[in-house]
Formats: C-alpha cells, sequence, structure tokens
C-alpha cells in the first residue's frame, strides 16, 4: 500500500489532524470540509504553506466524492455516528473524535455498521493517549500493580473566558445543550484504555449550574461525578465539568491489589508518574515519582506536545490510526468500537441516573446481541433533531420549551 489518502471533516478541531497529515510521510491529504469559510481559509494557508494540494469543500456529499481510503470525523461531538455511516457505506475507513454517539440507538447502529462494512473504526479518545496514561497502562498489562480494584479519572475545565468564543453566541449549539455527564469519555476513557476492564453499572449525580456560563447560554449542571461498577467488580469515579481550576485537571489514579498508579493532579506536568509497587510483605514496596519515556521520541512527534495538541496525545491518535491502515503491529493500539462504547455510553446512562435522582443504571456491553436489542431505536437525548418526542433536559429540573 503506498500513501494512505485521507480526508477530515471538521476543520476548526480537525485542524492538529490535518497538519499531522500534511506532514507524515506515509500520509496523503487530499480534501477537507467543513462549513466555516475562515476554517477553511485557515487549512488552505496550511496547505499551500506546505506545498500540498488539498480540495476544500462546505458540503460533505461533494467531499466523499474525493478519492480517499480513510476520513478523519473531526466534526461537532454530537454528529459523529450519521457522517460514520455514510462513510461506511462509501468503504471508507473512520477515525471518530469523541463522542462516537449521541445516543443509544445510533451506539447500535454504529456498531454493527462497523461489523457488517469490514472496515476500520478507531476512537480518537486522545487522552488514552498520554505519557502518563500510556505508562500507566504498559506497567498494569505487566502486572505490576496485580487486579484493578478502584481508580478515579477527571477531566475539569473550567471554559467560561472561551464559552463565547467555543459556541459562536449560538443558544442552540451543542455545547449549551449537553448535560453534565455527556461528555465523560475523557475522565471515564483512560482508566477502561488502561485496565480492560468492561462497565457493568452506573450511578451519578449533578451539581448546581455555573452562573456565569449561564448566562451565556449554557443550559446544563456545572459537573457530573459518577459511580461506574466494572464486570470485574472494581469500582470507579469518574469526574467531569467546568469547576473552577487556575489550569484544566487532566487526572488519572489507578489502585491495583498490590500497588498503585497516579499521574500529576495540579500543575501542567501532566506527564509525571507516581507509582507504588508492593513487596513480598504488605506495607513493604517500591515507590517512585518519574517522567516516563515518551512511546515514540522524534521532532515531529514533541512538535505535537502544547496544548493545541492535548501535550502530544493528538499525534498518537493519527499514528496509530495509520499503523492500523497499513496493518502494522502498531494499529493494535487502535481503541476500537466496542471499547469506544465502555468509554462513552456510560456518560449517556449517568445522566438518566442522574435524571432519576440516583438510581443505579446497567450497562448494555454491545458486543452482545441482546443489549442491542435493548438499545435500538433508542434516541433519547438533548438534541431536538435527534430525539423527537424522547427529549430530555439540559438538567435535572429544567423546563423542556415545547
Amino acid at each position: 500500500m503506498g500513501k494512505v489518502k485521507i480526508g477530515v471533516l471538521g476543520a476548526q478541531r480537525g485542524k492538529v489532524m490535518i497538519r499531522f497529515m500534511l506532514h507524515y510521510p506515509e500520509a496523503e491529504l487530499v480534501a477537507v470540509c467543513d462549513k466555516h469559510p475562515a476554517a477553511l481559509g485557515e487549512c488552505r494557508a496550511e496547505a499551500e504553506k506546505a506545498g500540498v494540494k488539498v480540495r476544500f469543500f462546505s458540503d460533505f456529499e461533494q467531499f466523499l466524492g474525493c478519492d480517499m481510503d480513510a476520513v478523519i470525523l473531526a466534526n461537532y461531538a454530537t454528529e459523529h455516528t450519521p457522517y460514520a455511516l455514510r462513510c461506511f457505506e462509501t468503504g471508507r475507513h473512520v477515525l471518530s473524535e469523541v463522542m462516537p454517539a449521541q445516543t443509544l440507538g445510533e451506539a447500535v447502529q454504529l456498531v454493527e455498521a462497523v461489523e457488517k462494512s469490514g472496515l476500520i473504526y478507531a476512537y480518537a479518545e486522545n487522552y488514552c493517549y498520554m505519557r502518563a496514561v500510556l505508562e500507566m497502562k504498559r506497567r498494569y498489562r505487566r502486572g505490576d500493580i496485580g487486579e484493578f480494584v478502584y481508580g478515579e479519572g477527571e477531566y475539569v475545565h473550567d471554559c467560561t473566558a472561551e464559552w463565547e468564543k467555543l459556541t459562536g453566541g449560538d443558544p442552540n449549539h451543542w455545547r449549551n445543550r449537553a448535560y453534565a455527564s455527556f461528555y465523560l469519555s475523557h475522565s471515564l476513557g483512560p482508566l477502561v484504555a488502561i485496565t480492560g476492564c468492561v462497565p457493568e453499572r452506573i450511578t451519578a449525580f449533578e451539581t448546581q449550574q455555573n452562573r456565569a456560563m449561564a448566562e451565556m447560554g449554557y443550559r446544563a449542571a456545572t459537573a457530573a461525578s459518577v459511580l461506574v461498577k466494572m464486570k470485574n467488580g472494581a469500582v470507579v469515579r469518574a469526574l467531569k465539568g467546568h469547576l473552577k481550576r487556575s489550569v484544566p485537571s487532566v487526572w488519572y489514579s489507578i489502585y491495583g491489589d498490590r500497588g498503585s498508579m497516579e499521574s500529576d493532579r495540579f500543575g501542567k506536568r501532566t506527564y509525571m508518574l507516581s507509582a507504588y509497587t508492593e513487596g513480598e510483605r504488605p506495607g513493604e514496596g517500591d515507590f517512585s515519582y518519574y517522567e516516563p519515556e515518551r512511546e515514540i521520541d522524534t521532532p515531529f512527534s514533541r512538535s505535537f506536545e502544547s496544548p493545541e495538541g492535548h501535550s502530544g496525545s493528538d499525534f498518537y491518535t493519527c499514528y496509530y490510526f495509520l499503523e492500523k491502515l497499513l496493518g502494522r503491529p502498531g494499529g493494535q493500539n487502535c481503541i476500537d468500537v466496542y471499547q469506544a462504547m465502555d468509554m462513552s455510553l456510560p456518560g449517556i446512562l449517568a445522566y438518566r441516573s442522574i435524571l432519576s435522582g440516583g438510581m443505579p443504571v446497567e450497562y448494555p456491553d454491545l458486543r452482545e446481541p441482546a443489549a442491542r436489542e435493548r438499545c435500538r431505536g433508542d434516541r433519547a437525548c438533548t438534541d431536538p433533531a435527534v430525539a423527537g418526542d424522547a427529549l430530555l433536559p439540559a438538567r435535572a429540573g429544567e423546563q423542556i420549551k415545547k
């Protein structure tokens, strides 16, 4: 196989992926699609600077008319499934940004479309590829801390100062109606990636609203705290929201029956890791605090170690996707459609727990046909265009406007 021909839907979130594909020797960026002319203009300038001929579109169907092997979906977080289905129908592999699906019904459609097509689906949950998380996964799978017992993950990012820019002042923007636990994948995903564990039961609560953000159109609660019981018996606490911090918190901690590991919680050194491994007798063991080596250490990979590249993790979502397309061993590091659901569907189910006052909700493992049948056609969400008469409020107690 020669160069992999790539198209990108979404020139704003996709900016980092576009830069990767413009400069990676085994990739050929052939097309970019976005409805915002200014975003396309920035990408056009980047392509011209790189000396790469790229076609630009505002219409997705015209974009699909290009000769390309795969599409990166970096459009709105609530709209990935319908575009993924269209890509599979036209024979294209897919790398999808967070979230994979907005509803349980969409999740079933996506899983079955991947299976039917035989094409590659990879989930770009970038925080699974942060340096500390990759090290924790390596050491956990090696058996350093024994069996997974308890874990915590949090994604706390106060977006108040950026909110009008993020939403364009549009009261109907998906971010304004996304309930507090919707984007739980950033909090829970790395713990699933590290341990390979599958959820079993979810319960959750939400906080009150951030008043400043509410004045700018944000309808949901400030944060959600979610407890997930895993099938192996472990418990995970996942926190997601816009709580007040000087810098965002992207933090993970796991406890095994013979040790523990966690990334740095405060400051900007999220790549640092603390680890404790128990010795032959309880209470005795080794503690270390260190900087894990980079999984891939090249000038190109290090160029993504910025806030825009999510501390280097965006490099890996693209790199391992290409490795998968090229049939190389590195492709095993991609997140498949089933694990994508394990990382993201608990956020959807957590909100149902929130709306019921914290009652536990069973997790439907979509590897199982019976679970699919329970979810098929379930369109409950906060998007009126998708939910219809199953429309949910953006927070518990909100009155839905008819």
